[in-house]
């Protein structure tokens, strides 16, 4: 594939990602859980994220549609979990993503969220593509843990191909064997050719999908390394499920973030970012 010229920083609500921009955080619980947890890990992620001085968006599923089992929790479904992201979004003033699983949600999912999230399993699925690209909203697409990065170009062509140019695209791990993950670091230089702002999406590549038998494992304790090497590659936001209470957490508490370790992460991660910027190009 080509080379694409960058197409400028993509503006989420008051986060500006790519372009030299300091990296974005991307956090939240996994799943919106019940009515005041939402809202207490917003506030918290809010007040670490203005500490240490890194851009948020808040994100959290109002469905998790490809849960292992048919006995884990989904969600709280369309209607509720949009009301607790537009009140987080309005309460908070944070910019606030989730997933859309199917083209008839798009429009409505839309009228809320300043970034749309096309889920890693369905980044292939043209229609949902061009319906969330053609909402004009800001998209991050995730790459499918099948895809090699160089098959991330014809994804992002079809979403360009609706006029929409604010995309992001997110590295999340790809599948090696039975029940785990691997990030490929070449796949940061080669997704950025897109002309996209590039995600890293840590703690997902950090989950062993199926690995606890009804629901999936995950090894929690590598997000500093990966996340870490991951701001040396360069990339432009990090993605992290954070929550207060992983062993708790009513979907992949073992690959999140702990809410108590977030802040000391984030001032590593800009260290990082600080010694990359002295060193330049």
């Amino acid at each position: 594939m080509a080379k694409t010229h960058p197409t400028g920083p993509v503006q989420v609500g008051t986060a500006k990602i790519g372009e030299g921009n300091p990296f974005v955080l991307i956090a939240g619980p996994c799943v919106i859980e019940e009515a005041h947890h939402p809202f207490f890990m917003a506030e918290q992620l809010k007040a670490i994220s203005e500490e240490i001085g890194v851009p948020l968006i808040f994100k959290a599923s109002f469905d998790k549609a490809n849960r292992t089992s048919v006995e884990s929790f989904r969600g709280p479904g369309l209607a509720e979990g949009l009301s607790v992201l537009a009140e987080i979004r309005s309460r908070f003033g944070l910019p606030v993503t989730t997933d859309v699983h199917e083209t008839h949600q798009v429009e409505t999912v839309a009228a809320v969220v300043d970034l749309l999230q096309i889920p890693a399993f369905l980044c292939r699925q043209t229609d949902l593509i061009l319906a969330a690209a053609g909402t004009g909203k800001p998209l991050n697409i995730k790459k499918g843990q099948f895809l090699a990065p160089w098959d991330v170009f014809h994804v992002v062509e079809k979403a360009r191909s609706t006029g929409n140019r604010s995309v992001l695209v997110t590295e999340r791990g790809t599948s090696f064997g039975y029940n785990n993950l691997v990030v490929d670091m070449r796949a940061f230089s080669i997704m950025r050719e897109t002309g996209c702002p590039v995600v890293f999406d840590v703690t997902h590549s950090l989950q062993l999908p199926g690995g606890a038998g009804k629901s999936s494992g995950g090894e929690s304790r590598f997000i500093s390394e990966l996340a870490s090497a991951g701001i040396a590659a360069g990339v432009d936001a990090i993605f992290l499920e954070v929550h207060d209470r992983p062993d708790r957490a009513r979907s992949d508490g073992p690959n999140s973030c702990p809410l108590d370790r977030l802040a000391a992460l984030l001032r590593r991660l800009q260290a990082i970012e600080r010694a990359l910027r002295e060193i330049g190009p």
